[in-house]
């Protein structure tokens, strides 16, 4: 089976080179590499194309994630498509073969791999990444949780069923939600394993929550967030977040982020479950195109990384300049 890998980007600079290099070192090789890029203004395409990537642009005006995935997915020609965003990057050379290799079952449709963070991701983050990607495989999977930041489905599949342009987030699941509902099934790998970078202000954070919230009134329309939710949801994990801290001796240092990343997040939630309907153009270029941090800080190898990214990245002149 060809794999196509499909990248979701805009202004990413900071990491496409060490997904790019990290997909490099794999032990299989994919069949071809797709950036679909929303407008970058920073040197995004530019990198891509010195790693043997195909470009295909659309407009910022046009873009929502199912939208760009579509317009991914049709200009791909391998058996499997293979979506990671840009700002992730494998930690072993065997990801690609991992993630690839539940879909000699012909009744798999999906699957999708473990996700972790790094320095630069909040400590709640962390929090939730362990909660949602464990560290044990489920095949065939029970629910229809996925998460497209690191995923692959049949091209076959993806032509039956196109992803929801309308949706302002949560494509995914949707996707996921109707192949169960076809009697496809979902594979979760935990050895196909990625960074997942997240550097986000409070304010992308409750935007991120909020427009995820927006199209999960969509997918699932019973489903309600009331304020006494907010309340006891913030209090819990806020409480667990804690307790985690205090076994690290990280209290001290974490607390007030804890704090502002659970409010943020919760805050966005509740106000995604009462917006209700078309997302207003207002807020479109806020939640796909949120303020991004001004400091400019150096990516850090993971401590579990099997690829040695150190070695292999050189100086960012050198990477984006390579062949």
């Amino acid at each position: 089976m060809k794999c196509s890998i499909v990248i979701r980007a805009y202004n990413e600079e900071r990491h496409i080179a060490k997904l790019l290099v990290g997909i490099g070192q794999q032990t299989i090789t994919p069949h071809e590499i797709i950036l679909v890029d929303s407008g970058s203004t920073d040197s995004t395409r530019a990198i891509a194309q010195n790693f043997g990537a195909k470009i295909v642009k659309i407009t910022k005006a046009e873009f929502t994630f199912g939208r760009a995935l579509n317009v991914g997915c049709s200009a791909a020609t391998g058996d499997i498509l293979v979506f990671v965003s840009a700002h992730v990057y494998p930690t072993r050379r065997t990801w690609l073969a991992a993630l690839c290799e539940p879909f000699t079952n012909d009744r798999i449709s999906l699957s999708y791999g473990r996700q972790i963070g790094n320095h630069l991701n909040h400590f709640s983050e962390h929090q939730i990444f362990a909660k949602w990607f464990p560290a044990r495989s489920e095949l065939p999977q029970i629910g229809y949780f996925c998460n497209n930041a690191n995923a692959a489905i049949r091209r076959d599949a993806w032509i039956r069923r196109p992803y929801d342009e309308s949706l302002t987030g949560l494509e995914d699941l949707a996707w996921a939600k109707l192949a169960q509902a076809s009697d496809e099934d979902i594979a979760y790998v935990s050895q196909a394993e990625i960074v997942h970078v997240h550097e986000e202000l409070w304010r992308s954070v409750r935007n991120r929550y909020r427009r995820e919230a927006i199209a999960m009134t969509r997918i699932e329309p019973n489903a309600r967030f009331s304020l006494i939710d907010f309340v006891t949801l913030f209090t819990r994990n806020v409480w667990g977040d804690a307790r985690s801290a205090i076994k690290q001796l990280r209290l001290h240092k974490e607390i007030v982020g804890i704090l502002c990343f659970r409010f943020n997040q919760f805050l966005g939630t509740f106000q995604g479950y009462r917006d209700k309907g078309a997302l207003p153009r207002a807020l479109r270029e806020r939640f796909y195109y949120p303020a991004t941090l001004g400091v400019d800080e150096a990516d850090a190898q993971h401590d579990i990384d099997h690829i040695d990214y150190a070695h292999l990245m050189g100086p960012p002149a050198e990477v984006n300049a390579r062949q």
